[in-house]
């Protein structure tokens, strides 16, 4: 094969691969909007209401609810993604994994469950698609954004910044000398460069960051599908992700499995610190 004929491959197969990762990021836009309806038809009623186990079988964690409608979600969900991706592999919060292919689809039918079964109206529907590891597919529905209203924002790697329809431009005001940054704990502002935010779901500051509203996010432990969506989302808004590594702070690409309680490593057990946000106000948040 000569050089013109490997170059006109090579197109070839990017070009193949945009349309299928195009196709994914339909079907996840899809699933997104119908997890949206779904929590916007249930919100305000009342529904049952769980909390997981802490460390110790016996005691459990109020900090963890899950409301029966995460699971209505997440069934969903799943079924959609078997009927159009049967050899897809998928992981999500509420049920048993299912790993056969190397696309990996990582779900959090709502992140923010706290804030959802209090009414209080921040969280979102997060699904994010992994590629070998690499995050190559977001849709978020967002119940709060740019756009003051409830939608989408989903992209996908090599593709722009979408809420809804419409490409994303974030848009800096050089009057505002003041930015926002979501933090784990808020914290007196008077100590840093921006003001500190807590919204109580990674997934809804993943899609600020990504949108320009907010310049930096760091989280201290997210699950994998916490931030699965969302750093695809990041990347394709050109911002920086970079992960906890001992006392340093290096840059993200890609998820790696990680041991758990199991003594297994498995995606599932990912977590991890991340600081997320334009490449300055990264490097001053992780000097921090």
């Amino acid at each position: 094969m000569n050089f013109s004929e490997r170059v006109r491959s090579a197109s070839e197969l990017k070009q193949k691969k945009q349309k299928e990762l195009q196709e994914i990021e339909d079907v996840a836009v899809e699933l997104a909007s119908l997890a949206g309806s779904q929590i916007t038809r249930t919100l305000g009623s009342i529904f049952t209401v769980r909390y997981k186990t802490g460390p110790q079988e016996a005691e459990i964690s109020l900090r963890d609810p899950v409301s029966e409608v995460d699971g209505v979600i997440e069934s969903l969900i799943r079924a959609r993604i078997g009927d159009r991706f049967p050899d897809h592999a998928i992981i999500g919060e509420e049920m048993k994994d299912r790993h056969e292919d190397a696309y990996l689809w990582a779900v959090d039918p709502i992140d923010g469950t706290t804030n959802f079964v209090n009414g209080f109206p921040l969280f979102a529907a997060s699904i994010g698609v992994l590629c070998e590891g690499k995050p190559v597919v977001g849709a978020l529905w967002c119940s709060i954004s740019h756009a003051l209203r409830a939608g989408v924002y989903h992209a996908h790697d090599g593709g722009p910044l979408r809420f809804e329809s419409d490409e994303v431009t974030s848009r800096v005001n050089p009057e505002v000398r003041r930015k926002l940054a979501g933090v784990p704990f808020a914290l007196p502002s008077d100590e840093f460069a921006w003001e500190t935010r807590k919204t109580g779901s990674a997934a809804i500051e993943c899609a600020l960051v990504a949108a320009g509203l907010m310049q930096v996010a760091r989280f201290t432990s997210p699950n994998i599908w916490d931030v699965a969506g969302g750093l695809a989302l990041l990347l394709a808004a050109g911002r920086e992700v970079r992960r906890r590594d001992g006392d340093a702070w290096v840059p993200m690409e890609s998820f790696a499995p990680m041991r758990g309680a199991n003594d297994i490593e498995e995606l599932r057990h990912w977590h991890g610190g991340l600081v997320v946000g334009t490449s300055e106000a990264v490097a001053q948040m992780c000097q921090q």
